[in-house]
């Protein structure tokens, strides 16, 4: 009775330790206690996932050699351990803690890189037995190496000793045992619907895990029911996300299909709701509209996407619930943002660029936005995320968006607190031309005004018209008699500018010989400095083409875009 009772104790005293929450709310229980009992888990693998993310085998002789390029950073270790050596960028830490690399060692598919491959990993789990990082169990890090893990253990496990498997299969149930905890305790926003994506993985890839299995991919099912919109956009409205979505939820249905389990419908639906979204961001270069987030296309992984779109279906036009629409005439491309803020949760890449749009001829961008800096230049987000950083209306150099500082709840910071609630949207077609009417109440609560936004695109696409107007609210008077606002068109970074001499007239020339003209009647136009954050390169200057005008003297701007030559 002694012995039992100290048995308890102990037990107990090991679980307020791990503070396992989750076992008193029924959530996986079972694994989760084998687990801590070190009795459960899979023995072995069954099935190794594909990545279908681009791979350069080329990396895997610097990689070897010690050199790690990650996030615009090079490093050299010098002959000591890679997780040892200092970190130059958190951005840099994440990247090596996530294991994404291993891809390039595993497309060389030499011996070399496979005893390489199984070193660096032998050599973080050590590590992180004797002394882990905490920026290594981060949530996104986390689930990213389980899923490299998985994807890539033929190339970690070919040729190991039993020792080494099952140190390694030690690991990764320690890594999901951990990753599912937080799951159940903190992860949010999109970060938990990656998670299980990891843990649904991770249960059809172990041998006896059916009853994790079946749980996650419940609690998948319903999480990508909740993030996936009916239209196939994300809740968060990056087009990056879906990306980053598509490249993680194929292989997982390749996953189910091999172990024979019947997918999530719900996840079967979202990819085929998905590749027509997906689509709709598409310019007439094949990159990606710089809404919400994006930033540089990564050309090679949409190519792989659409490559797996079995229906090759066709590029949506009106997408309601993510709030975006597309217009075409002849070979150009027009994409505006027509939608509300996201919940909070899912709001900390969201821009203040509510009625800006892109617009393409051809296979050339001419109006863009200013995109999204990558990890690298974190402290140019903020800008990148107000309103004038985007081709549209900026009211009294306000963003439509207010953000969480810095002096705020840490719940809120980086995210959005108010901006537009109720966006509007009207679209027809005539023989001549698409016509569309949108408008937001950003700036209803500071100034009690609405913008709206008419466009008309030609048919043939040569031609576009736009109007952009400022009225009271419905019922209401504007808080404001005057006011300064400006009118903002970002070029893309190749076009060059000439303001003419009536100053209402912008030439805009694009390196394939193609002239557009700019004109705004009756208003003087700037030609200004912009900037690019989605060009190959990195941050690149730009210029935009600005029209400064006063709420009281000009309510409304009219504006034409046209093809004069090439």
């Amino acid at each position: 009775m002694t012995q039992s009772v100290a048995g308890r104790g102990q037990f107990a005293r090991l679980l307020a330790g791990y503070g396992f929450g989750w076992l008193s709310r029924g959530f996986g229980w079972p694994m989760g206690l084998a687990d801590l009992l070190g009795l459960g888990g899979p023995k072995r693998l069954l099935i190794a996932p594909q990545d279908i993310r681009t791979a350069d085998p080329t990396m895997a002789a610097d990689i070897y050699t010690g050199y790690f390029a990650f996030a615009g950073k090079m490093v050299s270790t010098h002959g000591r351990s890679p997780f040892e050596t200092p970190a130059p960028s958190p951005a840099w830490a994440a990247a090596l803690a996530s294991f994404g690399w291993l891809r390039h060692l595993r497309a060389a598919d030499t011996a070399l890189s496979r005893a390489n491959a199984r070193a660096l990993v032998e050599d973080w789990i050590r590590q992180s037995n004797r002394k882990s990082r905490p920026e290594d169990w981060e949530p996104r890090v986390a689930t990213r190496r389980l899923l490299s893990w998985l994807s890539q253990s033929p190339l970690i496990l070919e040729g190991a000793d039993s020792a080494f498997y099952r140190l390694f299969m030690k690991s990764i149930r320690r890594q999901a045992m951990l990753l599912q905890r937080r799951l159940n305790d903190d992860i949010d926003g999109e970060t938990r619907l990656f998670a299980l994506i990891a843990l649904a993985e991770f249960g059809l890839c172990g041998e006896g895990l059916d009853t994790m299995q079946e749980r996650m991919s419940l609690l998948l099912g319903e999480e990508l029911g909740r993030q996936v919109l009916a239209d196939g956009g994300h809740i968060g409205r990056n087009p990056q996300t879906i990306v980053d979505l598509l490249l993680d939820l194929l292989p997982l249905r390749q996953a189910y299909s091999a172990r024979g389990v019947s997918a999530p419908p719900q996840l079967l639906n979202a990819i085929d709701r998905m590749m027509p979204m997906l689509r709709l961001f598409r310019l007439g270069d094949g990159s990606l509209a710089l809404f919400n987030g994006m930033g540089q296309t990564a050309p090679h992984d949409l190519a792989t996407i659409l490559a797996h779109d079995d229906a090759r279906a066709a590029p949506l036009i009106n997408a309601p619930y993510a709030g975006y629409q597309r217009m075409e005439g002849g070979s150009n491309v027009l994409i505006m943002d027509t939608g509300a803020i996201p919940p909070g949760a899912f709001s900390d890449r969201t821009h203040a660029g509510c009625l800006s749009f892109e617009f393409s001829s051809e296979n050339q961008r001419l109006i863009v936005n200013c995109g999204s800096p990558n990890d690298t230049r974190a402290n140019m987000r903020e800008a990148a995320r107000s309103t004038a950083a985007h081709s549209t209306l900026t009211l009294a150099d306000t963003s439509s968006c207010r953000f969480g500082g810095e002096g705020e709840k840490r719940a809120i910071q980086g995210k959005i607190v108010s901006g537009p609630n109720k966006v509007r949207v009207k679209r027809q077609s005539a023989e001549d031309c698409v016509a569309m009417e949108a408008s937001h109440d950003g700036y209803e609560r500071q100034f009690g005004l609405i913008h709206t936004r008419s466009l008309y695109l030609s048919t043939e696409g040569d031609h576009l018209e736009g109007e952009d107007k400022l009225t009271p609210a419905s019922g209401k008077k504007a808080s404001v008699l005057t006011a300064d606002y400006a009118v903002r068109f970002h070029l893309h970074w190749s076009l060059r500018t000439k303001l003419l001499d009536d100053r209402q007239s912008v030439e805009i020339r694009t390196p394939s010989g193609q002239v557009w003209l700019f004109h705004a009647e009756g208003h003087r136009l700037a030609i200004e400095e912009s900037i690019s954050f989605a060009s190959p390169e990195g941050v690149r200057g730009a210029d935009q083409i600005v029209i400064h005008t006063t709420y009281q003297d000009y309510p409304s701007v009219n504006w034409t875009l046209y093809r004069t030559g090439g």
